[in-house]
């Protein structure tokens, strides 16, 4: 990827282009958008045939990658983070999953239950915004889901706490030992059992897109 020369020596990046001879970055060129290409009447439907289609081409990796963005009050704080998107419900729910006991997420939700989602496919020229209400689902859900981690990923649930800071246990240490040692405790505490319980502070959080009164809107707006 070329750059363009910064006319400011203190920027590091500036105007970032693409390998083409007119210098630019890369233009989004796909055939254009109509009304009487989207389903009016169902953003969801909508969305899961968008999903379909990304999951069919082989250019997107990872279609069910997304962005869960929350905003911590009164501070207005703003963090992200990448995530997968793991249930898509028939009420137009989105739901992922996550550590609800240290994770920054946590806390900005507990303060603020509003969240956004964003989907970027970028072989499709695609992107989505969800924006709603964020709420825990219920643990017999979350379960479901749990049961079909494999199991490293299941006790790794248990060792996990998310965005703690680590401590260092010697020289040479960055923390990795401490977390060896959770991982350790959590394998012996479920040696020889097949269900493990998922843990009351792990679990899905599902997002309830925003409506505009009873009925759906669907409005063109400037790039």
């Amino acid at each position: 990827m070329a750059l363009h020369p910064p006319n400011d020596p203190s920027k590091l990046i500036f105007a970032p282009a693409g390998s083409e001879a007119h210098g630019q970055a890369a233009q989004f060129t796909s055939p254009a958008l109509h009304r009487g290409d989207l389903d009016p009447t169902s953003p969801t439907a909508q969305f899961h045939a968008w999903f379909q289609a990304a999951q069919a081409a082989p250019a997107v990796a990872h279609p069910e990658t997304c962005t869960l963005a929350t905003a911590h009050l009164p501070s207005g704080r703003v963090s992200a983070r990448t995530l997968y998107l793991k249930e898509l419900d028939a009420a137009g729910a989105y739901v992922v999953y996550s550590n609800f006991a240290t994770s920054r997420k946590a806390a900005d939700l507990a303060s603020n239950p509003r969240a956004s989602l964003v989907f970027w496919w970028e072989a499709l020229q695609r992107q989505v915004r969800v924006e709603g209400v964020a709420a825990r689902v219920p643990r017999e859900q979350s379960q479901t889901y749990y049961d079909t981690r494999v199991r490293g990923s299941r006790l790794g649930a248990w060792a996990s706490r998310q965005s703690q800071v680590l401590e260092a246990q010697g020289d040479g240490d960055d923390g990795r030992a401490q977390l060896e040692g959770w991982v350790k405790e959590v394998e012996a505490r479920f040696d020889g059992e097949d269900k493990i319980p998922v843990p009351e502070f792990w679990g899905g959080l599902r997002i309830v897109p925003d409506r505009d009164g009873e009925a759906w809107t669907l409005n063109r707006l400037s790039p």
